[in-house]
């Protein structure tokens, strides 16, 4: 098939749907959350939002057609988030939050986890799904020979796994009611036996799927929350400390067994990492719209329209090149991932570096964008701070660019079978 960078027909439908859904349920969700001044009660204030997306059919469409669900390419996710990122990004990530508390069951799920994906299918209700990985200490050096490991740690007894630990970050653990969400894929470390002398540490990470049944059933204290965080940016998004006790599940949960977890946990982020990218774009967009907007309406009491004066023009061009090369690439890595060529680590280079460009690109284009306008733009009624919070965390959440993300492309380098273009041109001849 010859290269070609026009939606299709079910893209360009997909694009249609966004927009209306980010300007007609998401922007006024915004009204709704600024009312409170609490992060937490913020992020309470969007399950009606949340809701009309279940409804609307988006959280059958995070889910794979293999698993029932109706979800399309991901390029077509690229799209979605991009038009919702461009509009109201902290209310759309709980939803893609969701998505990504889902992706270990689309990667992994056996016909007996439908039971867990059942809720997400049903388009009823506002369930909430979270990928529950990251810890207070930090996790990008637990799977080091020698190292602690992840502190959140599974206990084989019996019939039953029971899970100890602290989690923090993992975005809607904590669910609506602030006492767990109703689907969680909790990354912890096996202890049944202790790790060989020389046994890989990644030999011990699994993936167990923890429902609020589960919690509930394994007693009050079995789950708290010790921290609801407040963020600059993102602010009506949930992801707190928090911290499992003795939480009892059956064995029947385990979605990836001791030695299968990391690789799961690490293809969902690679997918993810294509969805950051995406949203870094809309990031971009949506500062590029705010400024030239601005240049429209304002000459700072000059002679000429300031897109005449050199200086703001240099920076507003800049800013579009940036949005389209982004767009370009993230689009380049969500059809790379899936469709090749090269193989999968080729593949997966791609899906990095679309997630540390674009999200580097966005804190700049926002920066560029607040020093085009000047002092205007220190004002809380226009969009330009709160864009520079929200893409200030682009870098360093869904693995951080410097702790994990480049780390990560730099080990694909180092691999005796590196092949840089593989993923553009195929597999070099060797």
């Amino acid at each position: 098939m010859p290269i070609d960078f026009h939606l299709s027909e079910s893209e360009a439908g997909t694009r249609a749907a966004a927009s209306g859904f980010a300007q007609h349920v998401l922007l006024p969700s915004r009204s709704e959350y600024l009312k409170h001044s609490d992060h937490c009660l913020r992020f309470q204030a969007t399950q009606p939002t949340y809701a009309a997306a279940t409804a609307g059919g988006l959280l059958k469409g995070l889910i794979t057609k293999a698993n029932g669900g109706n979800g399309g390419s991901l390029v077509e996710s690229t799209i979605m988030v991009e038009e919702c990122y461009a509009v109201e990004p902290s209310a759309a990530l709980t939803i893609f939050a969701t998505g990504l508390g889902l992706t270990p069951l689309n990667i992994a799920a056996k016909p007996h986890h439908a039971e867990f994906l059942a809720p997400f299918l049903s388009g009823e209700g506002s369930p909430l799904a979270s990928l529950v990985f990251s810890e207070p200490g930090g996790v990008a050096n637990a799977l080091e020979k020698g190292a602690p490991g992840f502190q959140t740690t599974a206990r084989r007894e019996g019939d039953e796994w029971v899970i100890n630990g602290e989690k923090q970050w993992a975005t809607n653990c904590a669910g609506w009611d602030f006492k767990g969400c109703d689907l969680s894929a909790v990354v912890c470390r096996d202890v049944t036996e202790p790790l060989g002398e020389d046994e890989d540490p990644k030999s011990k990470v699994m993936i167990i799927l923890v429902t609020r049944a589960d919690l509930d059933r394994s007693g009050p204290d079995a789950f708290t929350v010790l921290r609801h965080i407040s963020m600059p940016g993102h602010t009506s998004v949930s992801g707190p400390h928090v911290k499992y006790s003795n939480v009892r599940v059956p064995a029947k949960n385990v979605l990836c067994p001791p030695g299968q977890g990391a690789q799961v946990a690490f293809g969902s982020f690679d997918m993810s990492a294509v969805l950051v990218g995406a949203m870094g774009v809309g990031l971009m967009r949506g500062a590029f719209d705010a400024a030239l907007a601005f240049a429209k309406k304002d000459n700072r009491n000059g002679a000429v329209p300031l897109l005449e004066r050199q200086a703001f023009a240099d920076l507003l061009s800049g800013i579009k090149m940036a949005t389209e090369a982004s767009r370009a690439l993230t689009w380049k890595a969500a059809h790379a991932l899936e469709h090749g060529p090269g193989d999968y680590d080729a593949r997966r280079e791609l899906a990095l570096a679309a997630k540390v460009y674009c999200s580097e690109a966005a804190v700049k284009a926002c920066t560029d964008a607040i020093n085009a306008v000047g002092i205007t733009a220190y004002d809380l009624n226009q969009p330009f701070a709160e864009l520079l919070n929200t893409a200030m965390v682009l870098p360093i959440f869904d693995g951080g660019n410097v702790g994990i993300r480049r780390r990560h492309m730099q080990q694909l380098m180092l691999s005796p079978t590196y092949d840089a273009w593989a993923a553009t041109y195929g597999p070099t001849a060797q």
